[in-house]
């Protein structure tokens, strides 16, 4: 019997809750809910989710806080959804840690897609997808001291393996396999996360390009492997 994705959805909106749950389960995911931060927490030392939805303005701990808390248990996607919509808002979802930031209010078709988005991400991060690559697909990228197993997923940095998140792993592997080759913030925004580009996505690829750093670079502020062209994009030497 295939197990069903399981989604957490963190809110302190009973309404929220119930509607999201309803919406979800239509769709053959299986939905668990929490009312605040601290119960989130709790869920997640118990059972293994495949996607988090997080408010931000919850009772004590926020939702910036609770997702940095989040992201020492699980890699697993998290979409935030809230009322605040400006550029720096969604820079702070980023930067403690989210993968995808949705304003309230927001469609129910809306929520779908970038839920499914980012399952798909994350399955194929994961090594859980359905696709086996052809025999003579490179299995194995090597730049410097980075080698990422595509087959697995798996990045090693000095033979070390780290952790990313699906998001991370997706800017990575889009880069290093292009060596080079500079992506512009639009280029890396469409083809990662699968929407249109819009004013303040480049801050959305920058926070992610600098947490990516800090988890791949011998000196973060001196990257050697993932570089700034100033005025064109990202590379990776």
């Amino acid at each position: 019997m295939e197990q069903l994705t399981q989604i957490l959805i963190v809110d302190d909106n009973p309404e929220i809750r119930e509607i999201i749950t309803i919406l979800l389960n239509a769709e053959g995911f299986q939905v668990a809910g929490a009312q605040d931060g601290t119960a989130a927490l709790e869920l997640l030392s118990e059972q293994i989710f495949d996607l988090i939805i997080l408010d931000v303005m919850m009772p004590n701990l926020n939702g910036y806080q609770t997702c940095v808390k989040i992201r020492e248990q699980t890699n697993a996607p998290i979409l935030f959804l809230s009322a605040r919509t400006a550029d720096s808002d969604k820079t702070l979802g980023f930067s403690s840690g989210g993968d995808d930031y949705l304003a309230k209010p927001f469609s129910y078709s809306e929520l779908v897609s970038r839920v499914k988005a980012l399952l798909r991400r994350y399955q194929v991060y994961q090594g859980k997808s359905a696709d086996t690559p052809p025999a003579q697909e490179q299995t194995t990228l090597s730049v410097r001291q980075l080698t990422i197993h595509t087959d697995s997923a798996l990045v090693l940095v000095n033979d070390i393996p780290i952790e990313l998140t699906d998001t991370e792993y997706a800017l990575l592997l889009l880069l290093a396999a292009h060596p080079k080759q500079i992506f512009s913030a639009e280029h890396l925004y469409e083809a990662v996360w699968k929407e249109p580009y819009y004013h303040g996505a480049a801050n959305t690829v920058m926070v992610h390009i600098r947490n990516l750093r800090k988890k791949i670079e011998t000196d973060p502020k001196n990257p050697s492997l993932i570089k700034t062209v100033w005025g064109r994009g990202y590379r990776c030497d």
